[in-house]
């Protein structure tokens, strides 16, 4: 039976306009979904728990795995860099050999971008980075003013020097670079004449880092002083005050009391957040070499000239990295972990030892009592953490 043609085209118009539409939408479709694509790949993350993705070749690089090669183009500044320190100074306090400022750290399967003062300061421009920590960060934060006082000569600086926030602007970009003054992170409180280390509080330090664009945290080293070395008289945790305690559970309560202050007042949309690992010493020379006793009091980083070879350290794995990584692991958006320890374990040779400004004359004449195996040289390692911590940055 034939249908009338009024009845036939009653039912296939609705069918037509149905396919109509779904050639629209696909159209639609085509057209923005390259745009969408684009738009995925160019956000930016702030999560910083994983290698950056380098723009050289375009690959996720290991950039802490890797070795030391000569490179006669380094160093990329001067001792004569008017922000460094006395006790970093090792060249003008008169380290006779230089060939410790010759090695470039090169990742297995990738270069790292070589640093750039201009184009961190033009990144940068009406930003504020912070140091927060012990010595080691200050090491790293007089290095990084120095790489961009080197590349940007021109541009006019003002530096405050404090207790316990030291703060250097390049005036031109509205830059502003600090360092603040927090070996134990955690607070210390005076309380009826004693110092109290206070486990669980970090309000009082914490609120001099909120507006910071970047901050870089370390501490480490003095959770391990004792005596008259130590800044606090007692500890406060939980409302029950210690003598003392297992240093690396003290160390770990902490970091978790700075991890929680973290996650709940540290804008990540706009606050790029990272932590320097453990600065490794070298006081026991049993560690890189096999003809030394296995128990020593001497401090042999003294008379070091050269790294150590290889991709790894032969040395034991630092039990307060243990204690870093399951705090960073823990946290509810972690920092990025600027990984140095392996690479700056190689380096026996790059401390002040006794070429430090902080040393009299008569101690100098004892290395074995006085040399310096745990701070760093300026020009010197902490210009390596830097170029790590650029391309972790912007790459």
């Amino acid at each position: 039976m034939t249908l009338p043609c009024s009845l036939t085209r009653r039912l296939l118009l609705p069918l037509f306009l149905l396919l109509l539409r779904l050639l629209l939408v696909s159209l639609q479709w085509r057209a923005s979904s390259p745009a969408i694509i684009m738009s995925l790949k160019n956000q930016r993350t702030t999560h910083h728990s994983r290698a950056p993705t380098l723009r050289a070749n375009q690959t996720t690089c290991p950039i802490f795995s890797g070795a030391w090669v000569r490179d006669d183009s380094l160093p990329l500044y001067q001792y004569t860099c008017p922000f460094i320190d006395p006790e970093f100074n090792c060249q003008m306090y008169g380290r006779p050999d230089s060939g410790y400022l010759k090695y470039r750290w090169k990742p297995l399967n990738c270069e790292l971008p070589g640093f750039s003062g201009v184009e961190f300061l033009e990144r940068m421009k009406g930003k504020s980075v912070m140091f927060v920590g012990d010595s080691l960060g200050k090491n790293q934060w007089e290095s990084l003013v120095c790489l961009i006082h080197a590349d940007a000569p021109q541009t006019s600086t003002q530096m405050a020097r404090g207790d316990p926030l030291s703060t250097l602007k390049f005036l031109d970009y509205g830059v502003t670079i600090s360092f603040y003054k927090a070996r134990y992170l955690v607070d210390i409180d005076v309380v009826q004449g004693r110092r109290v280390l206070q486990l669980d509080d970090i309000s009082g330090n914490g609120n001099a880092w909120r507006e910071a664009d970047v901050l870089s945290f370390n501490t480490g080293h003095w959770w391990s002083h004792t005596g008259s070395l130590q800044e606090w008289d007692v500890m406060e945790s939980g409302g029950t005050y210690y003598q003392d305690m297992d240093r690396g559970v003290a160390m770990e309560r902490a970091l978790r009391t700075w991890a929680k202050w973290v996650d709940a007042n540290v804008d990540r949309t706009r606050t790029s957040l990272f932590f320097l690992a453990i600065s490794p010493t070298h006081y026991n020379p049993a560690e890189w070499s096999a003809g030394a006793t296995a128990i020593t009091t001497i401090k042999n980083c003294y008379g070091e000239t050269v790294p150590m070879s290889g991709t790894a350290y032969p040395g034991e794995y630092l039990e307060q990295m243990r204690v870093i990584d399951e705090v960073l692991k823990d946290m509810h958006n972690p920092a990025y972990l600027l990984d140095i320890t392996m690479l700056s374990a190689l380096r026996k040779d790059g401390h002040p030892s006794i070429y430090s400004g902080e040393l009299s004359p008569a101690q100098r004449a004892h290395p074995d009592r006085y040399a310096d195996c745990s701070h760093w040289c300026l020009p010197g390692l902490p210009d390596t953490w830097n170029q790590l911590f650029y391309t972790a940055l912007f790459y």
